[in-house]
């Protein structure tokens, strides 16, 4: 079996190349550098590299592929996200279409559905539209938010805020990444399935922010509170950062359209829920980031 995997480095992918490996399937993978990948992985890979962005380099890396698992690299330095993914959403298709690659497994996100109106997750819904005309057999993966998206600036969760944009007592789903990447790789290698689908992965419980706020402070013995910004104050604070007025917009807008009260077209059920908690996540992943201290084994 040929299954190409892009953002093989991701907390995703990474995961999906691991259990590809213990199922026994060598897959491809794209990378932009072969550096990027953990040393024991490249010799047990086929690795294809070059730029997703790079229409010819990707038709030829995906020639051999059964199944493919596309990630889209959100560009948050670009002028507009949301365009550089829609020509990746094309790319990838005709990638598709030119190989005739049967089955492909999208990471996507809750909120494609509403087509427009969700920010940078508008991106995802023209991806999901361009891989529905290929022919192929398709998955969306809808997926709800990420337990690593606390790793990306963890000094306000050190100072003891979690901050949102969020109302405090407004639920969503919560989900770690590796629990995708379970699901992707089950679906990859189980071909029994056949034509469009979309499967939302919701983690094991939808949280308010004051919930996961008690969650992980009692995980990483950091006493934490939920404050919560304007989107203007957050807007302002890319902007400051270097990112362009697009991409800021994109960022704000991907939380904005939950508060009017949105709910995934697909909900809780025990397919689309996943098994592993945010407070045994916080535990292994973010309380040694929080307290210096190396993570337990």
């Amino acid at each position: 079996m040929g299954i190409a995997v892009t953002t093989p480095t991701g907390h995703v992918g990474s995961r999906v190349v691991t259990l590809l490996l213990q199922a026994g399937v060598r897959p491809s993978v794209l990378v932009r550098s072969a550096s990027t990948l953990d040393v024991h992985i490249r010799s047990l890979v086929d690795v294809r590299k070059g730029d997703l962005g790079d229409a010819d380099f990707v038709r030829s890396a995906t020639r051999d592929a059964d199944a493919l698992f596309w990630v889209d690299p959100t560009d948050w330095a670009a002028a507009d996200p949301n365009a550089v993914s829609d020509r990746l959403g094309r790319t990838a298709a005709d990638a598709v279409r030119a190989n005739g690659i049967p089955r492909v497994v999208f990471q996507s996100s809750v909120g494609a559905e509403k087509r427009h109106g969700a920010g940078l997750i508008d991106g995802l819904a023209r991806i999901e539209e361009h891989l529905d005309t290929t022919g192929a057999h398709v998955l969306h993966l809808r997926c709800g938010y990420f337990f690593t998206n606390l790793l990306l600036d963890p000094d306000p969760l050190r100072a003891g805020v979690l901050a949102t944009t969020m109302p405090p007592d407004a639920a969503m789903p919560w989900v770690d990444p590796r629990d995708i990447g379970d699901v992707v790789a089950a679906r990859l290698l189980g071909g029994g399935w056949s034509g469009r689908h979309v499967q939302a992965v919701h983690g094991p419980e939808d949280l308010t922010w004051t919930r996961a706020a008690e969650i992980l402070s009692e995980a990483t013995d950091t006493p934490i509170r939920v404050q919560v910004s304007s989107d203007d104050e957050v807007r302002a604070g890319l902007r400051a950062a270097g990112m362009s007025e697009r991409a800021a917009d994109g960022v704000v807008g991907m939380t904005a359209w939950q508060r009017d009260g949105f709910r995934p077209e697909q909900e809780r059920s025990p397919l689309t829920t996943t098994p592993t908690t945010l407070g045994g996540w916080a535990y292994t992943h973010l309380r040694p980031v929080l307290l210096g201290s190396a993570p337990r084994t």
